[in-house]
């Protein structure tokens, strides 16, 4: 245990090395010197991932120890990258980020604390809906709601700034669907007619479905964010695949996604900017345009200008692209870590998405398969649709990367995911009691002994019961009952007896004698 401890922490201080290495090349170019405010959080973030670490070690010893490590590694390349465009731009997001990540932290540490079991989320099933719906719905509030560059997704809160509750309703929202399906998920599992020779679930079946459509569409009209509303329709069927097996649930959800997004884009201006932007980046008219295409054209100019190994960390342009730290910072990390760094934060993710689906295969809980399976691929698609959108595979959906992207809310919202998954994966990896040794054995047959000496105890007081009310009837000179065979039995060897009732050695109280 000891050696496998050391290997583990060893892996949370590689990431450490390497994060420190970054900053100090990075300054080093840029600035000339490491700044001190920046040596001092990055300490105090480097103190409370140990404590985190401990905390896991003791109160989930079975945790995977690979998340941690890739979390710290995209979180510090996020924040190198976003103190790079600092420096170009005379801004200190970098700092209010290392602060968001020293604040997470502490969160994830009292989840780890308090949440011993996960499966205590599923006795708040509709209190979490009632919480995901709130928060999704928060921002189109008079007073508290804002809209930024058109997306009404942002609250305001006195003392605390501006916050994203998009974030953390995705979190409340796979609670609620973990338990609605894993109650359901034996009507949803219920084929109806084949089409094709896929067999279609039942009309009836198809209500939760057509409910998370609508709410979707209304997520998307109600606020225009695109990324949102995709987010999780594709959430909750992947989930009820996942409950089911049903291919056809895939299939019915990558319609229903079509007819919405094609209906979308023909609705609503800003959905169909996007998709025009998408297919003609180049033109002139929609690369001059205000909104079109001067984003993603100037991402893609950053991603070819790194090449394969990039321009070197603070010697690129990555400023240059509107919203490189947040948006758009995979361009960014393209553009100065080149091709090689691009697949490596993509590695990064995919152990994160690779650890947490066999966390979902290995755990026994139906609900907590449903709750790991849905957690992951939340991230996986929203790392999907970031990706996808700047190499202009797909539009842009205004997403942001899990822990590296600028801000607050998304930063938040990603560790608390990243720690359910270690809860969850703490009760997959569990070693089953073993039932071979002998100590097990001789416990076992202990408890049995123990249950048989009871049952024998009860069953002599009530014989010795039955024989002092016989007694009892006969001084009274009351003719007593006809005595069981127990009961004569009992009495037989409270007269030290061996025989037995009905035999010639077998000595039988009976009325008056004593």
């Amino acid at each position: 245990m000891i050696a496998l401890r050391l290997r583990q922490i060893a892996l949370l201080l590689a990431s450490f090395l390497l994060c420190g290495m970054a900053f100090y090349q990075m300054f080093y170019r840029t600035e000339g010197s490491f700044p001190s405010s920046f040596l001092t959080l990055l300490t105090i973030c480097g103190v409370l991932s140990l404590i985190f670490w401990a905390l896991v070690n003791h109160f989930q010893p079975y945790a995977s120890q690979v998340l941690q490590p890739c979390v710290v590694m995209l979180t510090g390349i996020g924040a190198v990258m976003i103190a790079r465009i600092d420096h170009e731009k005379g801004t200190a997001v970098a700092q209010r980020q290392l602060e968001f990540v020293c604040i997470a932290i502490v969160l994830c540490s009292l989840l780890v604390v308090f949440l011993r079991d996960y499966r205590l989320l599923r006795r708040f099933s509709y209190v979490s809906m009632v919480v995901g719906l709130v928060l999704l719905l928060s921002p189109m509030l008079p007073v508290f709601g804002q809209e930024i560059n058109g997306a009404r997704i942002w609250i305001k809160l006195p003392g605390i700034g501006q916050i994203q509750p998009g974030e953390f309703a995705k979190l409340f929202l796979a609670f609620f669907f973990a338990a609605y399906l894993f109650d359901h998920r034996d009507q949803l599992a219920v084929g109806g007619k084949k089409v094709l020779g896929l067999q279609l679930p039942r009309i009836k079946d198809l209500g939760p479905i057509i409910i998370v459509w609508f709410a979707s569409m209304g997520v998307l009209v109600l606020q225009h964010d695109l990324g949102t509303s995709l987010m999780f329709f594709a959430m909750f069927v992947g989930m009820l695949y996942v409950s089911t097996g049903r291919l056809s649930w895939l299939v019915i959800g990558f319609i229903g996604f079509a007819v919405g997004a094609v209906a979308a884009a023909s609705i609503f201006g800003h959905v169909g900017a996007r998709v025009e932007v998408w297919l003609h980046p180049f033109d002139p008219q929609l690369y001059n345009r205000v909104g079109g295409s001067y984003q993603i054209v100037n991402g893609l100019f950053g991603l070819a200008a790194g090449g394969l190994l990039g321009t070197g960390l603070g010697q690129g342009m990555p400023n240059l692209t509107p919203f490189g730290n947040s948006d758009f910072i995979y361009a960014s990390i393209g553009e100065e870590l080149g091709l090689v760094g691009c697949m490596a934060v993509l590695m990064l993710y995919m152990i994160i998405i690779a650890s947490g689906f066999v966390t979902a295969m290995k755990v026994k809980d139906g609900f907590g398969k449903l709750l790991a399976s849905g957690l992951v691929f939340t991230m996986a698609f929203q790392i999907f649709t970031v990706v996808g959108g700047i190499t202009l595979v797909i539009p842009l959906t205004g997403l942001t990367m899990p822990y590296m992207a600028a801000g607050g809310s998304s930063l938040i919202a990603n560790y608390l995911l990243s720690t359910l998954l270690i809860i969850v994966s703490n009760a997959a990896n569990k070693p089953a009691p073993e039932v071979s040794t002998d100590t097990f054995q001789y416990e076992a047959l202990a408890v049995l002994r123990d249950h048989e000496l009871k049952e024998r105890e009860a069953e002599v007081a009530k014989q010795e019961k039955a024989a002092a009310k016989a007694v009892e009837a006969a001084e009274a000179g009351v003719e007593p009952l006809p005595a069981t065979s127990d009961a004569m039995e009992t009495e037989a060897i409270r007269q030290g007896d061996p025989g037995t009732p009905g035999t010639p050695g077998g000595r039988i109280l009976t009325g008056g004698a004593r």
